[in-house]
């Protein structure tokens, strides 16, 4: 895996690479060792490096990828590497993404560590190093009392403050990434390589969420690792549902229109029974049958009285 973890200084990159050394057996790249280390040897690289810094002229980012160059071609490099301290602006990380291109060692993964300038300056100002190894400790990490030595070599040396570890250069380093280095969060999440973990917390919890982020499958071009997305969907999901259960308990609350009371429906006259032509005939013979009987027996009542 090939890592880059950027970060303020004094947010614990330097601390979090040994970590990654010892768990994936990654070597740590430091462009500071790096160029100490070519000085040292007197490499061509090196000797432009000392003739700058001599100078008090900074380092040109062509000498410095240089060596990177040179480091990442040697074999342990070969299962990838930690880049801690480099880049720290958008020219060497366009000029650093280049060169990986053209050695076909690409990075996979951006890691930034984001801890508060506060906590930040009151690290960097507690901070002690180890004169004979360079290792560094902290003076709020240590038990109240307790003679702050290195915990390294027979001798244990006792441990010293840099000249630049106070807080007056902090809050200068602090200017100078915020303007620098801080827009390559933006750069390496456009590439969709940026992951984002909490560096306020102990040692051993930072690289649980280091080892923890650099684990996750990428977050894809243009996204940014974040959990509040989620949360917004979720929110959206239930404001969408409580209107829907709103918009119906509107709909059964209103009020049913009254029906109007059935009205009777009035009996349709029956229709007369039809009756035949003969049946007619019939009745009126009949009648006048009667009728004549009626007559003849009163003509003869009238007699009988005469």
């Amino acid at each position: 895996m090939r890592i880059v973890l950027l970060g303020a200084p004094g947010s614990g990159k330097g601390t979090q690479a040994q970590r990654l050394v010892e768990r994936f057996g990654l070597p740590q790249i430091s462009t500071g060792d790096l160029l100490r280390s070519a000085v040292a040897r007197g490499t061509a690289y090196g000797l432009q490096a000392k003739a700058a810094m001599d100078a008090g002229r900074l380092v040109s980012d062509d000498v410095v990828l240089g060596i990177i160059h040179d480091r990442l071609a040697e074999t342990d490099t070969m299962r990838g590497y930690v880049l801690d301290g480099f880049p720290r602006n958008l020219v060497q990380a366009r000029a650093l993404a280049a060169m990986l291109r053209q050695i076909g060692k690409p990075l996979d993964a951006v890691v930034l560590i984001e801890v508060p300038y506060s906590v930040i300056v009151k690290r960097i100002a507690g901070r002690r190093s180890c004169p004979k190894c360079a290792a560094v400790y902290n003076i709020h990490d240590a038990a109240p009392g307790a003679t702050l030595r290195c915990r390294n070599g027979a001798d244990h040396p006792p441990l010293i403050q840099r000249p630049d570890d106070n807080e007056a250069t902090v809050s200068k380093r602090l200017e100078v990434y915020e303007k620098s280095t801080r827009p390559l969060v933006d750069h390496y999440a456009g590439q969709g390589l940026l992951r984002r973990i909490d560096g306020d917390a102990p040692t051993d919890v930072v690289t649980q969420r280091l080892v923890g982020a650099l684990l996750q499958p990428a977050p894809g071009r243009g996204k940014v690792q974040k959990a509040k997305p989620k949360a917004k969907a979720k929110t959206k999901a239930k404001t969408k549902a409580k209107t829907k259960v709103k918009s119906k308990a509107k709909v059964k609350t209103k009020a049913k229109p009254k029906k109007k009371p059935a009205t009777k429906s009035r009996a349709k006259p029956k229709k007369k029974a039809k009756v035949s032509v003969k049946s007619q005939r019939t009745k009126k013979k009949a009648a006048s049958r009667a009728s004549s009987g009626r007559k003849d027996a009163t003509g003869r009542g009238r007699r009988a009285r005469r």
